[in-house]
């Protein structure tokens, strides 16, 4: 397993070629002391038995998929699934998968580029896939671009499963959290959606005022208001630490798991969109370049 470590001035940055993950993401607090900011592993190798996909790569699609399968161009195509959920891209998909590192540049805007290439009918998705995933710092700043092409016309969503983690308290309920997501997509128990865009108004899920997390449990699929320039934002008090995410892509997921304090701010297309007819398009054809271009700015509050 091979890793990369690029840096600058503010923050250092440490990528695995095994699922693109990152590995650690080094950034000083208000003591000005450096604090790993992503939940991970010491040891690369540890990551051949995690099975939450940490900070690595998703895809072919990231999210869920209903029924285990879709229709593309007349063409039924199934999916590995539990219960009838397909999610994050199959029984392997992308974080299982070894990564090519094509580039790395320690100039003054440091970045890596890996590439993986994903074969015709790779977990029941047609085409073969060419990805490239590119993390680049420029100050205090992370661009995580997700890029494919495909000789065949399939569907596709790529996103960073990063968990971030602000500070070293038992629990993120103390994060304040602040979403420019006036809507969110509707999901029945086992996080599907129903095909409904509802507001967050009078919800616990309005986070349009800044405000503690609190008891909100989030596994929630959010409506990015695309005036925005700022999808969202979370800060640490205890840390000094605060994080504002912007992405060219309509959704944020935004999770906080029950078994560890973190939280995922994925920046991506809704999930099961390839059998929702409403949602944005996640089709790929031939001769188009798919482009998830996401940011992360790490400042002290």
């Amino acid at each position: 397993m091979k890793q990369v470590t690029i840096s600058t001035p503010f923050i250092t940055l440490i990528v695995l070629d095994y699922g693109a993950i990152i590995q650690k993401l080094l950034v000083k607090d208000k003591y000005g002391k450096s604090i790993n900011l992503v939940v991970g592993f010491n040891s690369p190798d540890t990551y051949l038995e995690d099975d939450k996909s940490l900070g690595a790569c998703i895809g072919r699609y990231a999210g869920r998929i209903s029924n285990g399968k879709f229709e593309l161009d007349h063409e039924t195509y199934d999916l590995h699934q539990t219960d009838g959920v397909h999610l994050h891209g199959g029984k392997n998909g992308f974080a299982k998968k070894y990564f090519t590192i094509e580039e790395v540049s320690q100039g003054r805007q440091p970045f890596v580029k890996l590439s993986y290439h994903s074969k015709h009918l790779e977990e029941g998705y047609p085409g073969n896939l060419k990805v490239f995933v590119t993390y680049k710092l420029i100050n205090n700043h992370l661009h995580i671009i997700h890029e494919a092409s495909t000789d065949l016309t399939t569907v596709i969503n790529l996103t960073n499963h990063s968990y971030f983690r602000l500070d070293n308290a038992p629990q993120v309920n103390d994060y304040k959290l602040k979403l420019n997501c006036p809507n969110m997509v509707e999901t029945y128990a086992n996080k599907l959606p129903t095909g409904k865009i509802v507001s967050v108004s009078g919800t616990p899920f309005d986070f349009a005022d800044e405000k503690q997390i609190a008891n909100t449990r989030l596994d929630t699929p959010f409506e990015i208001n695309s005036k925005s320039k700022i999808a969202a934002k979370v800060s640490s008090e205890e840390s000094g630490i605060s994080m504002e995410v912007s992405t060219n892509q309509p959704s944020l997921i935004v999770y906080t798991p029950l078994h560890f304090p973190a939280i995922c701010l994925e920046t991506q297309n809704y999930p099961d969109a390839p059998n929702q007819k409403n949602f944005p398009n996640c089709k790929l054809r031939p001769g188009e370049i798919y482009k998830n271009e996401s940011k992360f700015v790490f400042d002290l509050i």
